[in-house]
This record gives C-alpha cells, structure tokens and sequence, in this order.
C-alpha cells in the first residue's frame, strides 16, 4: 500500500513538472502594434517604447507576469541571448503585469535580468483591461494570464508616424524555445546560422501561470 501512494505522488509530480512546460513557435501574425509609454521598474522614468528601439536592429518585447513560473524559466535564457546578440543590435523590453513594482523589482534583481523592464499594470483585476490582454488574444492567445508573451520588431520597418509601430510581426504566444529564439534573432540580425539544439514545443499542456499558487523556483522542462 505504501509503495501505491508513494507511486501516486511521484506520478502527481512528474504531471505538475510536465504541465509547466508552456512553450510555443514563432509565429506571424497581423497586428497593429502601437508605440507606448510606461514607467521603468528600476528608475520610475517613463520608458518609451519607440525610443528604447531607436538604433536597434531587433527589438523584442516580453511581457510577464513576475509570480510566473514560465517566467521564471524564460527569464536566465533571456539573459543569455541578451549578452550574447546586445552588441549586434539586439534589444530586449520587458513589461510587467498583474504585481507591484517592488516585487516585480524584486523578482528581476533575483533573477538578475539586464535588460530594461517597464510596468503596464499592477493589479490582477486589470488582467483583461491590458493592452497586452488585447494585443495577444488578436493573435490568437487566449490563455488566462498570457505570461510570457513576446512580440518581435524590427525597428527599421515601423511606421514613420502615428501610434502604430508595424501591422504585421512575429509573436509567440507561450514560452520560446531557445534554439528556434536563437535561429530567428541571428537570422534578423543579418549573423550566420550556426547550428543550436533542437527543442520541441510541447503544446497538449494546460498553463501554470496560477497567481495563488506561485512558483518559487526555476521550472524544470521536460
């Protein structure tokens, strides 16, 4: 009997693990992106988005929730990518959702993230009044929380003038996975292709992004 419950709990564990894996391809879609202005995490300035590309290349925008543990897994690989490709071109912009600005501080001083992070919103009950909320079910993501979600844009194609940036770009509505992260962003930033591990979405899983019942460590992927 014993030896039936302690199968049941190793079973019950491997789903949990399995069932975080939230990731997802790089897809385009159509969108009208727009330009905006929110308040950097770190410094309380306002952070621009059309200015914070200005001169790059690549500019990719993650948005996340800071209690996430899809988050907590993307973000290490983040910061690789962005050491790695920052002086060719590449940008990253972070936007956090559904916390406060001192635990999202927190969070990205723990995880030790780099790159520039600006705050949409605060609140959980904001969850669908977001841009991001709105930005992301246009393209077809309609999970509950949308932490990470990444949209890609290549500063050199926005529009001149007026609110929207670029109608049409690649997203991804989930996790990246880093081999197909790594190939798009060396792609973009006219480097040569170098072979990368493959990695395989995992998409019959259900999202883990549950605000009560926060992760406290890196996910482990199958």
């Amino acid at each position: 009997m014993k030896s039936f419950f302690a199968l049941v709990i190793l079973l019950v564990g491997l789903t949990a693990a399995f069932g975080q894996n939230e990731q997802a391809p790089i897809v385009e879609k159509e969108i009208n992106y727009k330009n905006w202005t929110f308040k950097n995490v770190r410094t309380g300035e306002d952070l621009t988005l059309r200015d914070a590309a200005a001169g790059k290349k690549l500019v990719i925008v993650v948005y996340f929730a800071a209690w996430c543990g899809n988050w907590k897994h993307d973000a290490p690989m983040l910061n690789r990518l962005y050491d790695k490709y920052k002086a060719n071109g590449l940008e990253f912009v972070g936007v956090s959702e559904y916390d406060s600005v001192f635990n999202t501080k927190t969070g990205l001083d723990t995880l030790k993230v780099a790159f520039p992070v600006a705050s949409e919103s605060e609140m959980r009950a904001d969850k669908q009044s977001t841009q991001h909320y709105k930005n992301r079910t246009l393209t077809g993501d309609f999970r509950n929380w949308g932490s990470p979600w990444y949209i890609f844009l290549e500063p050199a194609a926005f529009e001149k003038k007026g609110d929207v940036l670029i109608k049409k770009t690649s997203v991804i509505n989930g996790e990246m996975i880093e081999a197909e992260g790594e190939k798009f962003i060396r792609e973009k930033l006219g480097l040569p292709a170098v072979e990368t591990k493959s990695a395989v979405a995992d998409k019959g899983k259900v999202e883990v992004c549950d605000p009560d019942k926060p992760s406290t460590s890196p996910l482990k992927k199958p």
